[in-house]
């Protein structure tokens, strides 16, 4: 950045091998981003431990996440004619205001499972060049097949140098929409179709809020969850339709469901 003539404020730069992510760094940005505000910088960007991650501040303090990025980056590539198949791959997590918003743009989202690997599969597979996900994993493929923060700084320095923009104003066009996740404790992972509450409710909300709202309900890899996903233009509606669900999946397949009933 030196070399660029950028002048950076490095903080949170003493580990001592212990404090690797402590309050600090990609998975906690607050501390970055007012710092960004009272340094009047212009940007703030924090990374993971090995820096494959990077979430991004506004000059006025507001956390920018990977969305974020892919909606500075993605019509400046098309405009460019560089982004192929006028397409990038998002995850199930991609906020539904990203894919609205790279509409308007000509663009379209392609979505995989939770996770920069599958990111990176259907990028492989379909031949698209840039893909990412909001924790902040960004992939330029034509520079590295693999989520690297340092990339995602300089590409992004880059867009917003050829395009004289601020990063307040790069990214001031997306509005995500509110979302929510619930996480209920269920006794057994059973097909969620299988049921019939679950089922009817899953498929009413999805009509409630048709194309203006995205549901995703889906098992914990790892622990004993049923997690619902629900996001829309209306925060009410979110939280409505979240907790229609939730309640279908405790009253059923819930922990607590089974010894209620005896």
């Amino acid at each position: 950045l030196k070399e660029l003539g950028i002048e950076a404020r490095i903080l949170n730069a003493d580990p001592d091998g212990r404090n690797i992510n402590l309050r600090c760094g990609s998975l906690h940005p607050d501390f970055m981003a007012r710092e960004t505000a009272a340094l009047h910088a212009s940007l703030g960007v924090a990374f993971d431990g090995d820096a494959d991650r990077a979430i991004f501040a506004t000059e006025d303090g507001r956390v920018a996440d990977g969305d974020h990025v892919l909606y500075a980056a993605a019509p400046w590539y098309e405009r460019h004619q560089e982004l192929k198949r006028h397409t990038i791959v998002g995850t199930l997590m991609t906020n539904l205001g990203l894919e609205h918003a790279l509409a308007r743009c000509g663009i379209s989202v392609k979505r995989t499972a939770v996770g920069d690997r599958y990111v990176l599969e259907e990028m492989l597979r379909s031949g698209y060049n840039l893909g990412g996900e909001p924790s902040g994993h960004i992939i330029f493929a034509d520079l590295s097949l693999a989520g690297d923060g340092i990339i995602t700084l300089l590409q992004l320095l880059r867009i917003l140098g050829e395009t004289g923009a601020t990063f307040t104003e790069a990214v001031s066009g997306l509005k995500p929409y509110p979302q929510i996740i619930r996480n209920i404790k269920v006794r057994e992972k059973v097909p969620l179709e299988s049921v019939p509450e679950i089922a009817r409710t899953i498929e009413a909300s999805t009509r409630g809020l048709g194309s203006s709202g995205r549901i995703v309900v889906r098992y914990s890899g790892t622990e004993p969850l049923a997690r619902v996903m629900v996001e829309a233009e209306d925060a009410t509606a979110v939280e409505h339709h979240a907790a229609l669900i939730a309640k279908a999946i405790e009253s059923t397949i819930g922990a607590d469901a089974q010894s209620q009933g005896n």
